[in-house]
């Protein structure tokens, strides 16, 4: 699964792959939690086993998403 996180102040995104097996109701609750005041930083591990920490006051937006989407290279017409 793919989360993308917009970043105040920033014009980069932070694009995370946290592996097929990972939980998408789970990720947006750990969101929601971090957003909601419980925490100061918003933890997430990619499938690397990587720890990403993401001060929450900074948090423009997040997106989850599926890592199966389909991915598009290149210019449509």
């Amino acid at each position: 699964m793919d989360v993308r996180i917009g970043v105040t102040y920033t014009g980069k995104e932070l694009d995370i792959d946290l592996g097929d097996d990972a939980d998408a109701d789970a990720v947006q609750a750990d969101v929601d939690a971090a957003i909601g005041g419980d925490t100061s930083v918003l933890w997430l591990t990619d499938k690397k086993g990587r720890r990403l920490g993401i001060p929450t006051d900074k948090l423009a937006y997040v997106e989850i998403g599926s890592s199966d989407a389909e991915r598009r290279i290149g210019f449509a017409t």
